[in-house]
């Protein structure tokens, strides 16, 4: 799978701390580096606690893409402002996918304080805690550490919190990383896009197929930036099926030609003496 960089404005990684946006303890070309080496490889299939209490499993999402936000509950500012920007994407998402649904998840790394009741208040203190296929999760220092290493996201404790790359990480419907989105600002494109690409590509056999209907409809379901929302681009249609009306009327014209071609060519139908058809003399 080619490298995919999934960004929000400028190129360069967003780094966020505990009550700022820069992050001076992390070294940006190191993290970048770190974030991007992961596209394509596949992440385990660990444990968490929702907020109920209940066990999830990653392996229990797979078949439909999974967008995956680590965030700390005891942030005041930057996570709780991406997890907002994140909403909004994701709203923008659920128009254009329709019933190609998606999960997402917001996962506590400080394990220590981002217990299933820290992280339920914390989506209550955003109004998500009732949002459709969003699930607030906990769990262990070991499988943070090695879920931060397979998604590529960097974090570091300091003295105010945590210093951490801000990174919402798309995986495909296999559960391996598709693309990085950097920073606070999420525009809608940033994560529509590559959902639309996840559904429109080889879907695993234990998925559901994508209908030449509904891969039409993503295909011309465009951002308009104006608007700042999608919209469904009728001139995309119009054009592929103007496209397919000429080529089938090309295909048609060379076949006929082909055909009368045939009709007019002359046969050989003596194979025998090559002088047979020559007046010969007394």
């Amino acid at each position: 799978m080619s490298r995919r960089v999934l960004v929000t404005g400028a190129m360069a990684i967003a780094l966020a701390a505990a009550s700022t946006a820069s992050a001076e303890g992390l070294e940006t070309r190191s993290t970048i580096n770190a974030s991007q080496a992961v596209i394509g490889r596949q992440v385990g299939d660990h444990w968490f606690t929702a907020t109920d209490g209940r066990a999830l499993r990653l392996s229990d999402l797979r078949g439909r893409p999974v967008v995956v936000s680590l965030i700390y509950t005891s942030c005041h500012e930057v996570c709780p402002g991406a997890t907002t920007e994140l909403q909004r994407a994701v709203r923008a998402a659920r128009q254009v996918l329709r019933h190609n649904d998606f999960t997402v998840l917001s996962i506590g790394f400080d394990t220590g304080h981002d217990t299933p009741p820290r992280m339920l208040s914390f989506a209550r203190s955003l109004g998500l805690q009732a949002e459709p296929g969003w699930r607030f999760l906990s769990t262990d220092a070991a499988t943070i550490a090695e879920l931060a290493r397979e998604l590529g996201f960097t974090y570091r404790p300091t003295p105010r919190g945590f210093d951490h790359v801000l990174q919402t990480t798309v995986l495909d419907r296999e559960g391996r990383v598709f693309g990085q989105i950097y920073g606070m600002q999420i525009a809608p494109p940033a994560l529509v896009e590559p959902l639309k690409r996840i559904y429109l590509g080889a879907a695993p056999a234990t998925a559901p197929g994508v209908t030449w209907l509904e891969r039409a409809r993503l295909l011309c379901t465009v951002f308009d930036p104006k608007a700042g929302r999608y919209r469904f681009d009728y001139s995309l249609i119009i054009s592929m099926i103007t496209g397919a009306l000429s080529f089938a009327a090309i295909a048609g014209f060379i076949v006929h030609s082909l055909r009368g071609r045939q009709r007019v060519a002359p046969r050989d139908t003596d194979h025998g003496d090559p002088l047979s058809g020559l007046t010969r003399g007394p």
